[in-house]
């Protein structure tokens, strides 16, 4: 059983996370060989401020 852990910056909407999400699926039945119903995707949504890029926070950047 396939888990797959996907996390984004806040600000992604529910359907954003949908499409994404049946992305991930497919591709995994696809490629690894897997039902469907073995096939689960979680989201976190980080907060802004709990992510940094190149020593800049995310809610900082311009």
């Amino acid at each position: 059983m396939p888990i797959i852990h996907v996390e984004l910056v806040e600000g992604r909407t529910k359907e954003q996370k949908k499409q994404l999400g049946e992305a991930i699926t497919k591709a995994t039945v696809d490629i690894v060989k897997v039902p469907v119903e073995a096939v689960k995707v979680i989201f976190v949504d980080m907060k802004a401020d709990e992510f940094m890029e190149g020593g800049v926070l995310r809610s900082e950047r311009k």
